[in-house]
């Protein structure tokens, strides 16, 4: 039994207004690819920006209020857990589903919204990507505390994207890291291996409540061999040959055992996009990405493809062969 702890679902209309790319992925795909590649499971949420934005501001790459949902990701979230168990409830068997949230926006109606989903269609988590919709993750720990609440009181853990760029605060792993550090009563799983920096993953490796994931892992051994800005700087980075994604991640997998989980973050393995004429393109497959986890010897593949999921998500094993 593997599962792919990282995976997006529905449609995001920014990506898709201002020709980025991805944009878009269904069940149907995201299963039928995963399985041709030897994955039994997938963790999802929803895609990132929300329709709380306006429309028109989104098209000229804006993201301002106005838009047709007064609650930011109600639309997102109803939409793939009805995908989830009415459209395909034989593949939504499949699926560990994810809640999404913006932790700056709205943050008490989203809670209500959250338990009113929760009751009706059980998920298994909450979900944070704050880069893309230009929110402060660190609202958790003031006027977004109430999602914490909820995360702890239906004992749900959290996922949430991390950054080391410095054009990018909304995501800093270190403030992730201080949240999870002053929340002992929620567990953390934090996003693309903390962008390779050796004292965040060590940080992680200390905290009994937090987890990381390798998600689009291919494409950040390319930023790093690249050294582009969105990896840790060399003198922060963890040691590993870059060139070579694979090795990357069996020194990921010997140096934290306990800690790592493997994820895809499909379809956002790859990330393509032109800005002032220039297009960046970090290109891989769900195929290599499998490949890379594949590799690793069988009890490396046993931890990081369902033993540490099964730990962040205090799930047992026969629960989870249950949902399929």
């Amino acid at each position: 039994m593997i599962v792919d702890c990282h995976n997006h679902l529905g449609v995001d209309l920014f990506f898709y207004l201002n020709g980025y790319y991805p944009y878009a992925q269904d069940l149907p795909a995201l299963v039928t690819e995963g399985r041709r590649h030897g994955i039994d499971r997938w963790l999802v949420f929803p895609m990132l920006a929300h329709l709380w934005f306006d429309l028109k501001a989104m098209r000229s790459a804006r993201l301002e209020p106005g838009g047709f949902e007064a609650v930011p990701y109600a639309f997102e979230n109803e939409r793939m857990l009805r995908e989830i168990y009415e459209l395909f409830a034989d593949l939504g068997r499949l699926t560990l589903p994810f809640a999404i949230l913006d932790p700056e926006r709205e943050p008490a109606a989203q809670v209500a919204v959250l338990r009113g989903l929760y009751r009706q269609f059980p998920f298994y988590g909450l979900k944070i990507q704050a880069s893309m919709i230009r929110a402060n993750a660190g609202a958790l720990l003031t006027t977004g505390r109430c999602f914490l609440d909820l995360a702890a009181e239906l004992d749900l853990p959290m996922l949430i994207h991390t950054s080391v760029a410095v054009d990018d605060p909304w995501s800093d792993t270190g403030m992730l890291l201080k949240v999870a550090e002053a929340t002992p009563g929620v567990r953390f799983c934090l996003a693309h291996s903390c962008r390779f920096d050796r004292e965040y993953l060590e940080r992680v490796a200390a905290l009994p409540n937090a987890w990381f994931d390798c998600s689009a892992h291919r494409i950040h051994c390319l930023g790093a061999e690249k050294e582009m800005s969105f990896i840790a700087p060399p003198a922060r980075r963890f040691p590993a040959d870059y060139r070579d994604p694979t090795a990357v991640l069996r020194a990921l997998a010997d140096a934290f055992p306990q800690k790592l989980m493997w994820g895809s973050d499909s379809p956002f393995q790859s990330y393509v996009a032109k800005t002032k004429d220039v297009i960046m393109s970090l290109r891989s497959t769900y195929a290599e990405e499998a490949a890379c986890f594949h590799a690793l010897p069988e009890r490396g593949r046993a931890l990081a493809g369902r033993d540490n999921l099964l730990n962040f998500l205090k799930l047992r094993d026969d629960t989870l062969r249950a949902r399929g």
